[in-house]
């Protein structure tokens, strides 16, 4: 299947008084247009265009500019920029400006601003802009990620595939393992550490998707690899290259996976048992992790909480521990933020990236998810209606109802209208779209009425008709030939003349 996107970008670009670059093509006001196309397949093109309005800035602007640091101003200027998903506005300040601390030229905000220090000219400012944008809305990589199923592997980089595949919906589950509950009977707040770290990040989210959190305890669940004792710090160590061999025996019992519609990720706390504490984890390099936590591609993350031994080897067991929440969300949640593509680049020193807060990300970093999900939400209709058609050409006999008839123009109209939007730089509405395309493409694939027919096809249809009939078949054959070999028999015969 063929595809063709154009993404739109709206940018502002607003100078403050004394920043405006002396080469300026011409005077301000005045519209630009870059385009740049990315390559993913002979077959689908993507094109990307960046529509730049370059102005002064008004009073109000002005005026919150004049604020004391970058954050205040970033808050300041929040309500007077351009508040629709997708879009960019950024502020070119003075060379000499005390809101930009030193050494620093870029400050990304939490909303959709910036602040650029106006540089030697255009060409410098210019370069600024472009890496901005980059940072902000998407890259080749995001892209061509986004299209992964499209794109030949060699030219796909190595994160391409760690991040979650777009979906209506997604089921968070958090358990706390415990293989020793004779020696440590574990307490943990999920409830209220959900409410205070995780659920502001799924508010946020909840523009991209469905999210159901759910928590369990498992006792006697053990990791399914034998840790290694090192004499030396007296502890155990898990080698990064043990740590696949980890997962599997544990999501046995998780059985979160089984009965979900939507893709699962899973967080497990790990409290280890008495006899294999403390235990750490290394990388590649043999060097402790400082986290003692590691994810899975796609699948989640898990954290080993070490439990402190007792001071005299005579207390009660088992020991009560309390679970240090804080600690543990907070590598649960940069886990989240890994899974979901979200983790931060590798950026110039002289960038500097506001935190997004409690929210767990910032307005742009949504935007990004919604441009690469909108994407690969097209190229999977497209997918998924190619794969239907092909099959109804394979069955022959296939009755196609009026309903299933009608998803299907839905979500050619849905994805159509998902694809003009993105073209004039209406990312929330083309998200939107793009999400009812897959909804009614998915509908009409998997339609009860199609399903049976798909395991039914005619080869299926002798071996089962022929056992139930040959047995009647062969009485009457027999006797169709008698009747035929008694016809001719009598034709033989010549007639008796009196």
């Amino acid at each position: 299947a063929s595809a063709q996107f154009q993404l739109a970008v709206p940018v502002a670009v607003v100078f403050a008084p004394g920043s405006v670059p002396g080469d300026l093509p011409r005077p301000l006001p005045f519209r630009d247009v870059q385009e740049m196309e990315i390559p993913v397949n002979l077959r689908t093109t993507v094109t990307t265009r960046y529509e730049t309005i370059y102005r002064s800035t008004t009073a109000q602007e002005e005026a919150a500019l004049g604020a004391a640091t970058a954050r205040e101003a970033d808050a300041a200027l929040r309500p007077l920029q351009d508040a629709s998903l997708g879009s960019l506005t950024m502020y070119v300040v003075p060379e000499t400006s005390s809101l930009l601390p030193q050494g620093i030229n870029v400050y990304v905000g939490k909303h959709r601003g910036t602040l650029v220090r106006a540089g030697e000219g255009l060409a410098a400012l210019r370069t600024r802009l472009q890496q901005l944008t980059q940072v902000m809305s998407f890259t080749v990589s995001s892209i061509t990620a986004a299209l992964s199923d499209r794109v030949p592997d060699g030219q796909l980089g190595p994160d391409a595939r760690r991040h979650l595949k777009s979906s209506l919906g997604y089921e968070i589950t958090f358990s706390l393992l415990n293989p020793d509950p004779k020696s440590h009977a574990v307490d943990w707040d999920i409830e209220d550490a959900v409410n205070r770290y995780v659920q502001p990040v799924l508010d946020k989210l909840s523009l991209v998707a469905n999210f159901s959190v759910d928590s369990q305890i498992l006792y006697y669940a053990v990791l399914g690899v034998t840790p290694r004792f090192d004499k030396e710090s007296s502890s155990f160590l898990l080698s990064a290259h043990s740590l696949p061999h980890v997962i599997n025996p544990v999501e046995a019992r998780l059985g979160s996976n089984a009965a979900s519609l939507y893709p699962v990720l899973n967080f497990l706390l790990y409290v280890p048992e008495r006899s294999h504490s403390p235990l750490y984890i290394q990388d590649k390099d043999g060097a402790p992790v400082s986290t003692n936590a590691f994810h899975s591609p796609r699948w989640g993350g898990i954290m080993v909480y070490n439990v402190e031994a007792p001071a005299s080897p005579q207390a009660s067991l088992p020991l009560h521990v309390e679970v240090d929440m804080v600690r543990v969300m907070e590598v649960f949640l940069a886990q989240l933020r890994l899974l979901f593509g979200l983790s931060r680049e590798e950026l110039p020193p002289e960038f500097l990236l506001e935190s997004p807060g409690n929210e767990g990300l910032a307005d742009w970093e949504l935007d990004r998810l919604l441009w690469a999900h909108t994407v690969e939400n097209i190229a999977t209709v497209s997918t998924t209606l190619t794969s239907l058609a092909q099959l109804l050409d394979k069955i022959g006999n296939i009755v196609i109802k009026d309903d299933v008839a009608s998803e299907v123009y839905r979500a050619v109209a849905s994805a159509q209208s998902a694809v003009a939007e993105l073209a004039v730089g209406h990312l929330h509405s083309a998200f939107q779209a793009s999400k009812e395309a897959v909804t009614s493409s998915e509908r009409a694939f998997f339609d009860p009425s199609l399903l049976h027919l798909l395991y039914f096809p005619d080869d299926q249809k002798f071996a089962i008709y022929i056992p139930l009939f040959l047995p009647m078949a062969v009485p009457i054959l027999l006797s169709l030939a008698k009747i035929v070999r008694e016809t001719r028999q009598r034709k033989k015969e010549p007639t008796k003349m009196d």
